[in-house]
């Protein structure tokens, strides 16, 4: 694994500039009745609204808004039913929080391009453009950053039985060779999520968490999401999900510690608290 150089950590989207020299906080805003979290609670547009927010004053500066469940074992959502919870909240959010940058969290091309023409950022694809390569035509055209994560499957199997000759060499190799396809159109401004609980067993999730440095060497910034997920369940000994916050904020102050510029966190403030810890350490150093 050859390093490519580092690249420019400055994102430059839209009418506005990101620096993730150092962490930034995600904050998740799930617009779906299912998802393993917080599934139905932010559905309706004025709860959404809310929660947004709530997120930007207790510390994101970036929110993901998405309209499918991915946790393990779920159902696809049609398209047309996508757009209904997802479209109508970017649609009032992002001119209501002007400083704030956007994410849609999406596979589905309609669903991206209609994100994107009302103002968003990124596009989260949890495909790593497997499902959609028209993505980065689109991030080209508005100017907008790609969050490419890796999956092994779709959520409605993937953890029925993920096999990986090296774990962190396929993934790297996924994405040095999606990296290379996405630049060949021109598209320079890229995430890459390793893809916590995607199509991985325990032990596959803490190799790549154990050797997450190893991805600095693609050139480009790294985000991790592990937030509440089923791996720190088991490793808190069966703990149920909303016991799981403390072990969040340890995994991802790890992540940060590993080169993790953005943190994809259900908890803002818990994350926030851990960021301001960290960047008072790292200045010293």
């Amino acid at each position: 694994m050859m390093s490519k150089g580092v690249s420019s950590y400055q994102l430059d989207l839209r009418d506005k500039t990101i620096n993730l020299s150092t962490p930034h906080i995600m904050g998740i805003l799930n617009a779906t009745p299912d998802s393993f979290s917080d599934g139905g609670r932010f559905n309706q547009v004025k709860d959404a609204m809310a929660r947004i927010q709530e997120m930007i004053l207790q510390g994101a500066d970036i929110i993901d808004v998405g309209g499918e469940s991915t946790r393990p074992g779920s159902d696809p959502v049609a398209q047309k039913e996508e757009l209904d919870r997802v479209i109508p909240i970017l649609e009032k959010a992002i001119p209501q929080f002007p400083d704030t940058l956007f994410s849609v969290d999406t596979t589905k091309y309609e669903v991206a391009r209609q994100a994107l023409k009302l103002g968003t950022h990124f596009i989260n694809d949890i495909s790593g453009l497997k499902k959609e390569p028209r993505f980065v035509d689109l991030c080209v055209k508005y100017n907008a950053a790609y969050i490419m994560m890796h999956s092994q499957g779709d959520p409605k199997n993937m953890q029925e039985d993920p096999t990986y000759e090296h774990v962190v060499n396929d993934i790297y190799r996924f994405f040095d060779e999606q990296l290379e396809r996405a630049k060949e159109k021109g598209l320079k401004q890229i995430i890459i999520d390793p893809g916590i609980g995607f199509g991985k067993t325990l032990d596959h999730n803490l190799e790549l968490l154990a050797h997450l440095e190893t991805f600095k060497a693609l050139g480009h910034p790294i985000m991790v999401g592990a937030s509440r997920k089923s791996m720190l369940g088991t490793i808190l000994n069966d703990r149920p999900t909303e016991g799981r916050i403390t072990g969040t904020v340890a995994l991802h102050y790890d992540a940060m510690r590993k080169g993790a510029k953005i943190i994809r966190v259900h908890d803002v403030r818990e994350a926030h608290d851990s960021l301001l810890v960290y960047n008072a350490i790292t200045d010293k150093e």
